[in-house]
């Protein structure tokens, strides 16, 4: 039986046709997802399946649909609101941050938001610094928000529904290099569970715990160090909040290395957390300290050149790895 393959973004899509097909209080809202299909046509065919008052493009303003998404699933209704770049967070901070992550809290618990916001992140298209941003460590920082980061094809079907089935606000980080990436995905209705990571590929000699479109990368690394003899772990969170701490301290207890990678600047980034965690629960088992890998305190350049220096890749991944052996 021949696989079924689907690019990233039709996955994604199929996913939340798929909700939407299940649920009818599950909508879309943004700006072009209905005419359109949205920036990076994420929304193409919903429109005409579903109609325009579950498909509905909005006006240009961020803070106006996240507010439409707060409000609409206050009372009852599972709204997915798009933001087309990341970078727009900026603008609609106080709706996602003191509204949808709080309002639960607030109301002792008599009120849910089953929000969820899409987005799109990651450099290496052109887009420059307002367009490029990866930015998920923001948003992990804020009590009350789910944040989920889906690697491939098969992540992004799945993690869309959770999202859209969670009572709880959830922001899915789609990786804008990572859309028309192929992978087999099955054409049933199916999740993958929030917070629970995916041990990518198995090694012993240093546990890569690698952030989107970075397991991409860490994959072809491991990939060069295998002819060296050098065993890579590969550990994808698919979601830095809620994070799955346990599945990353059994991988470095067994490696005694770890190396965290993602597209976002270092400092401050979630690769620090993850970090700390390690520290907290694997101290006695490292052989080396933990070691990131990540962007370099800048604004995304625009010039082609130096964005493809910008951003992280295979070769400073593999890089690490073999400095953290040479330090053991």
């Amino acid at each position: 039986m021949p696989v079924r393959e689907l690019t990233y973004v039709k996955a994604f899509t199929e996913g939340l046709a798929q909700v939407m097909r299940a649920d009818a209080d599950v909508f879309v809202a943004g700006e072009d997802v209905a005419g359109y299909g949205g920036v990076f046509h994420m929304f193409d065919g919903l429109k005409d399946e579903f109609g325009a008052r579950r498909v509905v493009d909005t006006p240009i303003s961020e803070a106006a649909i996240v507010g439409l998404g707060v409000g609409a699933a206050a009372r009852g209704l599972r709204p997915v609101c798009d933001l087309m770049f990341m970078d727009f967070l900026g603008v609609c901070m106080d709706q996602v941050v003191n509204q949808a992550a709080k309002m639960k809290y607030m109301y002792g618990g008599s009120v849910s938001v089953p929000l969820t916001i899409t987005t799109a992140a990651g450099a290496g298209l052109g887009g420059a610094a307002q367009h490029s941003q990866s930015l998920e460590a923001w948003l992990a920082h804020v009590p009350g928000l789910k944040v989920a980061m889906p690697a491939t094809a098969y992540e992004a079907k799945g993690l869309i529904v959770s999202a859209i089935r969670d009572d709880n606000p959830v922001v899915v980080v789609l990786n804008k290099l990572l859309l028309g990436a192929r992978c087999e995905v099955p054409e049933e209705l199916y999740e993958v569970p929030l917070g629970v990571a995916n041990t990518v590929r198995t090694g012993t000699d240093v546990t890569v715990i690698a952030i989107g479109r970075m397991v991409t990368e860490a994959v072809a690394a491991a990939e060069s160090l295998a002819e060296d003899g050098i065993q890579v772990e590969i550990i994808d969170p698919r979601t830095v909040q809620p994070l799955d701490t346990a599945t990353i301290v059994e991988s470095v207890r067994r490696t005694n290395r770890a190396l965290i990678v993602h597209e976002a600047v270092t400092f401050g980034g979630i690769g620090a957390e993850i970090a700390a965690q390690i520290q907290d629960e694997a101290f006695d088992y490292l052989d080396a300290p933990v070691l990131r890998v990540g962007a370099p305190f800048a604004p995304v350049p625009f010039s082609s050149v130096l964005e493809k220096a910008y951003v992280p890749d295979r070769d400073q991944i593999a890089d690490g790895c073999r400095r953290l052996l040479a330090r053991s």
